[in-house]
Formats: C-alpha cells, structure tokens, sequence
C-alpha cells in the first residue's frame, strides 16, 4: 500500500471552485495510467458460477487483484450488492472499506463511482422488487413512476451506491424479443414520458440515471437479442430516439451503448451517433458507459476491430468514455495503443474530464468526503412496499369480461397453472431472485413476494392444481387441472412467461421467442379447462403479449399483469375480487391472428390490413386498450377552433363524467393522423395521454395544448418538418378506441425543428 500524500490544499479539492478549474487542474497532474483507471470499471467478486451478462466468463478474471489496481485508481466499482447475495450491511461495510482501499492506496485518492442495476428495484439481495418497465408503461402515469425511482433513489445513495443502469428507452419494435418486457411499451410518447419520469425521480435521489440501449437495440432483425439492426435513419429519427430526447431533458447524467450494428456499424463504434448526435446535436456533456462487455464485442463479436487494443480505439473514438463492467479493453490493451501511438492522449483528456467532472458533481472530489455506513438498514420498508403496491395496482389490465369478473364473494374456484404458486411469476429477469439469486438455489428471495394462489385464498374457497409447467409436463398434469374444476364455479388459469437470462426463461434478456404462442403445452391447457364448460378468467403474468385469438371466444375473462412485482398477486387478487378497479392499459397490442406476427400499432397504411395480403396484422386487444368495472361517461371532446399554426398550439378540451359510486380513473389518449405527408408515416400515432381521476358522482374536465411541434416528422430531406394542411386529432380510449375525432388544418409555412421543439402536451384540468 502506497501513503497517500496531503491533498486537502489543492485546487481540485475545493467544492467552493469552479468544477472545470477543478477537473483541468487534477486532470494535468495524473500520469497516463491514472488517467485510464479512471476509464473503466472493476467488478470484484464476480460469481463465476452464473452468467449475468453475455459472454462473461470470456472477458472477467474472477480473480482480479483489486491490491494491484487501487496503485493507479479505479473508475467505477461494478455491482458491489448485485452480483450475489451479500447481506445489506455487511455489503455497505464491504463497500466502505474498499473505497477508503482505493482512497487511500492512490496518489490522489479519487473513489469510484459505484453502478448498481435498478430496473425492477435496486437489485440487490433484500430489496423492494417493484413492477417491471412493461408494467410501468401500462400505468401510464408519469407522476406514479417517478415517486417510485425517487424512492429506488432514496435507497440506493444510502447504501453508497451512485449510478444506475436504468431506465431502458427502446421502444419495443417486435414483440417476440426476449427484452420486451425490459422496455416500457411499443409507443415513443408513452416510453419517453414515462422513462423521463424515472429519469426525474432517479436524478432527485442524487442517483446517476443510464439511459439504454443508445440505439436501435430494439430493432433486430427477427427479434434477436443482438441481432442487425434492420431499422433506417427515419424509423431511428421518430421511433427510437426520441424517448432519449425526453429522457436528456429530464436530466439524465449517463447513456449507455447498444450493443447491435445498424446498417453494418456497432453503436460502440458510431462516432456519428455517440459525438454527433448525442454531443454536438443534443448537447450531451455527460458519460457515455458501454454496455456489459461491448467493447470487447467489437473484437469478438462484431469483427470490426483486429484486437482489444484497436476495439479500445474504435470505442473511445467514437465517444464511450468508461468501459464497463471491468477492463478488458481500456486497460493494458489501451495503454500499449496510446503508447505505441494508435490514440492520441487528447482522446483519453476527452472521456476522463467528463468522468472526473461527474464525479466532482457528486462530491468524489471533495476534501471531506467520506463514505458513510448507516447501522441500520431496511432495504424493503414498509413505504417501498406500499409504493410498490401501488405501481402494481395501477398497473393491472383487464383485457376481455362478459361479466364474471369481478368474482363474488364466496365462490369456489379452481386456480390452475403454472404461474398460480410460485414467487417468481411475479418477477422480471432483472429483479435479484431471478437474475443472482437463481445461481443460489440454497438462499432464499430476501423479501416477501405472495402467490397468486394466496392471495385468492383470503378471499375464496379455493382448489389447485399445476397441470403443467411453463414449458414441458405431461397428460397426467393436464387431466389433474380439469378435475379439479369439477367441483369449482370458476377456474382462474394463471398462465405465462418464466423470466431468466440467456435460455435460462421464456421472456428475459436471451429469451427470445420463434413465435407469439403461449409456451410450452400452456395453449394446450388453457383448451382443456376451456372443454370443462366452467367459466375460466385467464389470468396471464407474461414478459410480453401472446396470441390469444383462439381461446378468446370461450373465455370469459382475461387479465394481465407484466411482472407486477413482489406486491402483484394481492394486486391481481383485488381485481379478481373487484377490490380495486382495473386501472391499467395496455403499452403493447396483443396480436389475433397468427403466431409470427411482430407488428406494433404503428403501422402505415399498407402496413395494416389490406387487400394485398391475406395476413392480417389487426390487433386482438390493441394498445392502450383496457377495461374498467365503472368506466367513466364521455360527455364532450371538442378544440378551440379548427385552424392550426404551425407554430402555435392547438386545444383540445376533454368532459368526464363518474355516474358510479366508486372512484373512476380514465386514460385520455390523443393520436395524430395525417392524411398526406412527405413520407409514409404511421396511419396514427399516440401525441398525447393522460390519466384522470374522477369522484364519484362529479364531473372533471382535462385542457391539452398540443404544440404543432408534435405534429412533426422526418421528410425527405433528412430533417425534422412540420406540415401545414390537414390532419385529424382521433381522441379515446385505446388507439382503436376513438371517441371522437377532431379536424384541423395546420396554418403557416412549413417549419423546420430540431432537438429544441416541443416534445410534449401540457395539461391542466
């Protein structure tokens, strides 16, 4: 160990400074090794018994010698609490002691910014496992959203941890993906208000909020989780980017890379869109991470680089400035390039001031900084469970009903299914359970996470029975689940995905899906207890939308829950039993005919039915479509006057009325159609929505102010346009919902946006 020389004096040491003076003085003092310490991170203790990331035994040395690395510093400390189950005190203890390891074993003694994963929650062991994105999205309800992440927040900076991976902002483009159910629906409004609401209550926190995967993740051919993108530069403009740009807006610190190739080019690589786009156009000023392993995938996978060092060039090039989760290219492979002359120096200045400027914002810098260990530690609360009810509550659709749902009290039901009693059926692939913790059968969950079946025990008198798993089983199973409808009024079918890493599920990160069936011989079940003649209420816990058009006709009731999280079953349960009322809507359509059919909603006209094709890609439950128990009554849609400026605002004002004697929410969604445009543009187009609460018995009224900026789109030209003519503003429940629609004509000159314009309405009721 090296004694760490004074440094309280110095320049860079005073938070009262300016923090470029302060970053440019420590920058010009470090030696070229401290400087590409700070450029990558160390993931110590890495469970070499599970695969976490893709490819991660090819690129991690599980015995890194941390001894060694702290001489120089170390940038970024990978996953201290998510990489296995580590009890939450003696995991902050842990932390404490390597960074002051690191603080006081280096010249300057910098600590490392600490990354944890947060897409459900933080993942670590004992921690609140909140709904995953899907079911964010089918909240719709940005303030709900962002009380989560600022409470997700709240726990992560008590345990010294400073960056999150989160959120995801691809918007979902085939549904057969394994990662849908990461992403927060299929419609660029709805992912980017609510993922720039998580942006708003992680950054509140104090908490560095990652925005990925930039871009065009979501777009691989087939669905294949890293497959080549098939996506052009129009459909990357208005579909994919623009939840980033919301996202940038509401603060976010760091953006991470995707790991695909479009049109032949890795994102690690893109320097066009990791310094053109993100830095020159949208202003950017903080750090680029690169997704687990991608920079070595530019050797290994993507064959685009000859060795580590030229991947490390091509990288931070382009404009990552931290590679992620340890150094396998940015280390000795990247120190032998800058030497030998391949990298300027100046490239290594450029990522490592946006590093040390990062932590200079968070106080690594400062002279007194300290890490802090509370005594205590509650990681799953009792307000991160009721926040995390709440999410759940809010997020339950109810798809189909002929009016057995809400089952009365005292009915005998059979619940059937492979979903019904296990834990994990409530659990996405990125909660702790399912991605550490499955590598450590012989620990338990950590927090509380009830069944299905339990929860419907409270309430009912109930009989079970597997029938099969979520893949394989047998006839015997099958033949059990139907008799143990015989005696029951209802069978409540809990169908779905299980969630799991790289084949380790149905739905998950790797998991992808050849087709939109239901699983294993799960169909094949759900036909059985439909041939019983009881009434049987789907209930599906799934990480994307299945076909379903089969059973419809016989069902009497579906509802889904997109991994509700550890308080979903009590949540589905007080649907059932019409406790609360179905809140949710869908933030992915489910499609009705054919199994392969990856379409979303944001079809342009000859991508819709048509007389062309005998495939017919109409939704079977469209998005934004979800039923209630006491829907609210429409009573006026109308705007103030039918002209448009081009540059001005358009006011659409919406009447609702509660004629029941329970509360009544409605999701009030506005979509754009233009009948001519420049280029073929989807036939509509989510513009605006918004969730309204009514009382009983009153009436609410909601005033949108739509920007003509919403209207615009990429024209020919290559840039952002606004058209004047006419267009129709189609208001309702669902994208095929419309209550009413609204003409209008844009007036004025064509104008030309950017980055600048307008992305969303404004509200007010």
């Amino acid at each position: 160990m090296t004694t760490q020389p004074t440094t309280a004096g110095e320049p860079w040491r005073d938070p009262a400074a300016d923090p470029g003076e302060r970053v440019r003085a420590l920058l010009a003092r470090m030696t070229l090794r401290e400087k590409l310490a700070q450029l990558y991170g160390v993931w110590v203790g890495i469970d070499a018994g599970g695969e976490m990331a893709p490819h991660q035994h090819d690129f991690v040395d599980a015995g890194v010698d941390l001894d060694d690395l702290v001489r120089h510093g170390i940038g970024q400390l990978t996953r201290a609490f998510g990489t296995r189950p580590v009890d939450p005190v003696i995991g902050a203890r842990s932390l404490a002691r390597t960074q002051r390891q690191i603080v006081t074993s280096s010249r300057f003694g910098i600590p490392a910014v600490v990354h944890e994963e947060c897409l459900t929650g933080l993942a670590a062991w004992q921690a609140t496992i909140y709904p995953a994105p899907l079911s964010w999205g089918a909240t719709f309800d940005p303030d709900l959203v962002r009380r989560m992440a600022a409470q997700i927040g709240k726990t992560m900076r008590g345990l010294g941890v400073h960056q999150g991976l989160a959120p995801v902002l691809d918007v979902a483009r085939d549904l057969r993906w394994g990662r849908v159910e990461e992403t927060i629906g299929e419609d660029p409004y709805l992912v980017g208000t609510i993922g720039s609401a998580y942006v708003a209550g992680l950054e509140s926190a104090g908490i560095v909020a990652t925005l990925k995967h930039f871009v065009g993740y979501s777009a691989s051919r087939a669905g294949r989780n890293l497959a080549p993108v098939s996506a052009g530069p129009r459909e990357i403009a208005d579909v994919l980017l623009p939840p980033f740009e919301l996202a940038l807006r509401a603060g976010a610190r760091s953006v991470m890379n995707a790991y695909t190739d479009t049109d032949g080019v890795p994102a690690a690589a893109d320097t066009t869109l990791l310094t053109g786009l993100l830095r020159d156009t949208y202003g950017f000023d903080g750090t680029v991470v690169a997704d687990y392993f991608s920079v070595a995938f530019l050797h290994r996978l993507h064959g685009v680089a000859a060795d580590r060092g030229d991947a490390a060039r091509q990288a931070l090039t382009a404009g990552i400035d931290v590679e992620l989760p340890t150094m396998d290219c940015y280390g000795e492979p990247l120190l032998a390039a800058v030497e030998g002359g391949a990298v300027e120096v100046a490239a290594v200045d450029r990522a490592l001031e946006r590093v040390l400027r990062q932590k200079c914002e968070l106080g690594l810098l400062d002279a007194d900084w300290a890490p802090e260990v509370p005594e205590e530690i509650d990681l799953d609360d009792a307000e991160s469970r009721a926040l995390a009810r709440e999410v759940a509550e809010r997020s339950i659709v109810l798809l189909h009903n002929d009016g057995t749902l809400p089952l009365a009290p005292g009915t005998s039901v059979a619940v059937v299914g492979p979903r019904a009693d296990t834990p994990g059926a409530m659990l996405g692939c990125y909660s702790f359970p399912l991605h550490v913790g499955v590598h450590h059968p012989d620990v338990p969950f950590g927090v509380t996470v009830p069944t299905v079946l339990e929860a419907l025990q409270e309430s009912y008198d109930v009989t079970y029975a597997l029938g099969c798993p979520v893949t394989g089983g047998d006839d015997d199973g099958i033949a059990q689940a139907v008799a143990a409808c015989a005696d029951a009024s209802v069978c409540v079918a809990v169908l779905g995905d299980r969630a799991g890493l790289f084949g380790g599920g149905t739905s998950g990160e790797g998991c992808d899906a050849p087709d939109l069936r239901l699983p294993g011989r799960q169909e094949e079940l759900l036909d059985a207890l439909l041939d019983t003649g009881k009434p049987v209420v789907l209930v599906l816990l799934s990480g994307r939308p299945y076909e379903l058009s089969r059973q419809l006709p016989r069902l009497a009731a579906v509802v889904c829950g997109f991994y509700p999280g550890e308080e979903g079953a009590p949540a589905l349960a007080g649907v059932l039993s019409g406790r609360l009322d179905p809140a949710g809507r869908l933030p992915v359509s489910f499609p009705a005919t054919g199994a392969s059919q990856p379409s979303t909603y944001l079809a342009a006209p000859l991508g819709r039915r048509s007389e062309v094709s005998t495939v017919d890609p109409t939704a079977l439950f469209p998005f934004g479509h979800g039923l209630s128990y006491s829907p609210a009554t429409w009573l006026d849609v109308s705007a103030t006057g039918s002209l448009w400026p081009t540059d001005g605002v358009c006011r659409v004002r919406v009447t609702l009325r509660n004629d029941h004697q329970r509360e009544t929410s409605e999701v009030v969604q506005v979509y754009l159609h233009d009948p001519v445009a420049d280029v073929a543009r989807p036939e509509r187009q989510l513009i605006a929505a918004r969730r309204v609460a009514v009382a009983p018995g009153a009436t609410t009224v909601l005033d949108i102010a739509l920007h003509a900026d919403l209207t615009s789109y990429t024209g020919r030209a290559g840039r952002r346009q606004v058209d004047p003519g006419d267009v129709e503003l189609r208001v309702g429940t669902s994208s095929e919902q419309i209550i009413a629609t609204l003409h209008c004509t844009l007036t004025g000159p064509r104008r030309f946006v950017g980055f600048d314009r307008v992305l969303a309405p404004e509200f007010s009721s």
